[in-house]
């Protein structure tokens, strides 16, 4: 894991990159206290599709109804 002031990270942020490519872990340190860490994302499995769903998920006409009054109460 390497540490690194903010300063740090803006002047050798393609450095650290390469780093968190690689598997290694960056804490950003705003002083002494750690404000933020990176690492890599990892893989995207597929892009995503839109409509990939359409067949699985479906709305039902009560979805449309009018919320009654009464019914925001429980949500407060």
């Amino acid at each position: 894991m390497t540490t690194v002031t903010i300063r740090e990270a803006k002047t050798n942020l393609s450095k650290l990159l390469r780093k968190i490519a690689a598997g290694d872990e960056v804490i950003i340190l705003r002083g002494k206290k750690p404000v933020a860490r990176l690492v890599a994302v990892g893989e995207v499995k597929r892009k995503r599709q839109p409509g990939s769903l359409k067949a699985t998920l479906r709305v039902g006409p009560e979805f449309f109804e009018p919320v009654l009054k009464n019914e925001f109460s429980r949500w407060e």
